[in-house]
């Protein structure tokens, strides 16, 4: 049984020997990051690994490979009644479930405690009243985060409408990207760039009070600031006077079959024993990854946690991933818009066009999907 896993899912695996005591199985890893997934898997399907860990925003194109497989009967009943709905959401595409989720995927706020005040953290127009502020506007994963915010649409409500493109050149696009440019401007911001890795070492050095990241941070944020930690979910900001909640992308990580498995059975059971309450439950302890298994959420020690707390805020006003492959160009599109914005090119003189230009560029983009 070959496992394509993450380095710390490999205990999880073994364990599941138990699982499936009745048959006979020798494993076979191999370890990288779930966002390479995809790309790992379109280049030889069929030598593809039986079972493997994937971001759920590949599930397009895991499909249009002939990489993955969807789950029914028993076993999708099994999913249905032991996942948040919102996390089943994210591994289903054109109404087939793709996946095993074993946890959610967005990101929240970490910060420092002697700079900001649980109050102060709701409001990102607060904060930057009160101390340094980064945020990564160059990463689109989360300046999207404004547009949604101010109402914007990408491929409908739910990110599932092709047809509906991307709908961002519009008056509340043109008041999110308002917003974008006067926050570059306030001297109280530095942006954290894409890989440059800025806003963890300001956390670290004491020259900002936050940084945007998700659960994989938590060990190095946690170990760097001690009892000066706070977890946030997702904060509001000011639009048009209003407090407007920030409105994260969410996907999950999940576990996918091979279709071309020569053990089906098999490799459904491990999938679902993998993304199953137990394995969650060793994720949660080893690695504080949050489940997404209804009973484990009803844990006190998981219930009480801030960083469950803070996950779970962001998912409530968090917007579904699309999985079109032409997300991949959306996406650089994306980070090179907000490059332009962090440098200047983009003002508020010339921000109407350059918003219909970019707008444009990513329904072009979708136009090749």
């Amino acid at each position: 049984m070959q496992i394509l896993t993450k380095d710390g899912c490999r205990n999880s695996a073994k364990r599941s020997l138990l699982y499936i005591q009745n048959w006979n199985i020798t494993f076979e890893y191999k370890v990288i990051p779930e966002g390479s997934a995809g790309d790992e898997l379109a280049k030889d399907p069929a030598a593809g690994p039986d079972v493997y860990l994937y971001a759920s925003d590949q599930i397009g194109r895991l499909i249009e490979k002939n990489a993955i497989s969807r789950f029914g009967g028993a076993n999708l009943d099994e999913i249905n009644n032991s996942t948040d709905p919102s996390l089943v959401n994210t591994v289903t595409y054109n109404d087939g479930v793709y996946g095993v989720p074993f946890t959610s995927n967005t990101w929240f706020m970490y910060y420092n405690n002697e700079t900001f005040s649980e109050e102060d953290v709701k409001n990102l127009n607060t904060m930057l009243e009160k101390g340094t502020v980064t945020f990564p506007i160059d990463n689109f994963w989360y300046s999207a985060s404004f547009f949604y915010g101010a109402g914007c649409t990408m491929f409908g409500e739910n990110g599932t409408d092709l047809e509906a493109g991307v709908d961002f050149d519009n008056e509340n696009g043109l008041k999110a990207l308002n917003y974008l440019i006067d926050l570059v401007n306030n001297p109280n911001f530095v942006n954290d760039g894409v890989g440059t890795g800025i806003g963890l070492s300001k956390v670290r050095d004491g020259s900002a009070g936050d940084f945007f990241s998700g659960t994989w941070d938590y060990d190095a944020v946690a170990g760097d600031l001690g009892d000066k930690l706070g977890i946030a979910g997702a904060p509001s900001f000011d639009l048009d006077g209003t407090a407007t909640p920030l409105r994260a992308y969410l996907t999950s990580k999940a576990i996918g079959v091979n279709p071309n498995t020569s053990d089906p059975e098999v490799a459904n059971a491990l999938a679902l024993y993998l993304g199953g309450k137990d394995a969650q439950k060793a994720h949660w302890e080893e690695r504080s990854i949050v489940p997404c298994n209804l009973e484990l959420l009803e844990e006190p020690d998981i219930a009480s946690s801030a960083l469950v707390t803070a996950q779970n805020d962001t998912v409530s006003n968090a917007v579904p991933q699309p999985s079109f492959s032409a997300m991949a160009n959306i996406f650089t599109y994306g980070e090179n818009f907000g490059k332009s914005v962090v440098s200047g090119e983009v003002t508020k003189d010339n921000a109407a066009s350059k918003l219909a230009d970019w707008n444009k560029q990513m329904n072009d983009a979708a136009k090749t999907e």
